[in-house]
């Protein structure tokens, strides 16, 4: 599997709006629509990438914590699905129901999004505040498959319990590790 790294995102940078088809009923969703009152993560995933199976069950569990607590959570797959037909809208939908996703996951078929957002790898994180606002880009934890590391979010809950705090996020952002996104 290649291994591809996330991009800088700037933190205080406006999160870019978009509309795209929320596979698990086949309707638009945009971002302002689907933000949190107090904060928003958006995550770039696939079904097919390693570094993204890892992690569900934790992306689960986060994200219903955390909605509660007025967090909203969107998962988007940019891959193109000609060479990629694991990641193609239908399959998406048969995912999200299998583990019961709790948060909308979106189809962005031009990859124009994924571009907004300089996104790079599967999974990409992006925290936002409730003015959309970057506040942490990054990695969820140290945990890699066959790293034998604990997927326990760490670095993403640590953003968030400081974002619902009001306090600093952290200075010391490491990227997202995982698979590349599959570009046209």
């Amino acid at each position: 599997m290649a291994r591809a790294e996330s991009n800088e995102f700037p933190i205080g940078k406006k999160a870019p709006d978009f509309r795209l088809m929320n596979t698990v009923n086949n309707t638009d969703l945009s971002l302002s629509e689907a933000k949190g009152e107090k904060g928003t993560v958006i995550m770039f995933i696939c079904n097919h990438c390693p570094f993204v199976i890892h992690v569900n069950s934790e992306l689960i569990k986060m994200a219903n914590e955390y909605q509660a607590k007025g967090i909203g959570f969107i998962a988007i797959s940019s891959n193109e699905i000609e060479n990629y037909p694991q990641d193609a809208p239908n399959f998406m939908k048969q995912v999200a129901e299998d583990l019961n996703y709790p948060f909308p996951y979106l189809f962005d078929e031009t990859q124009e999004v994924a571009k907004e957002y300089d996104a790079a790898c599967t999974p990409d994180f992006y925290v936002f505040d409730a003015d959309l606002k970057a506040v942490y880009h990054g990695q969820l934890d140290n945990s890699r498959p066959s790293n034998g590391k604990l997927v326990n979010g760490k670095d993403i809950r640590s953003a968030l319990d400081n974002l619902l705090e009001n306090k600093a996020v952290l200075e010391n952002q490491k990227p997202s590790v995982g698979c590349g996104i599959k570009w046209r």
